[in-house]
């Protein structure tokens, strides 16, 4: 497994977003409910992400509807799930260390 961490933030909530199948407009919003809108994922930077993802592949294209203008489904893969368990991991160090810090002042 690659050690790509820390992730980016835009990566990070990706990942996040395709934990069940969702298709580019759905990670769009669902990251930005989950900021409440901090986050902001224009299209250029979440579909070169998406293929960055899937290219390491975190990602996989779960299901594309030739129906209605290619509308692709993504879904996080095992490898991707154990990369944003790392990184939530050491996220939560990082919280727990400055935590510890701030009670010595």
């Amino acid at each position: 497994m690659e050690k790509n961490i820390p992730l980016t933030e835009a990566l990070f909530y990706i990942l996040l977003a395709v934990r069940k199948p969702n298709h580019g407009y759905g990670i769009i919003q669902e990251v930005e409910d989950l900021t409440k809108g901090r986050v902001v994922l224009g299209p250029g930077t979440l579909y070169g992400a998406i293929q960055s993802l899937v290219k390491k592949g975190w990602i996989i294209i779960h299901s594309e509807d030739t129906e209605s203008r290619k509308k692709k489904e993504y879904l996080i893969t095992e490898e991707g799930k154990q990369v944003f368990e790392e990184e939530v991991k050491r996220l939560q160090e990082l919280v727990a260390n400055a935590t510890l810090m701030k009670g010595e002042h």
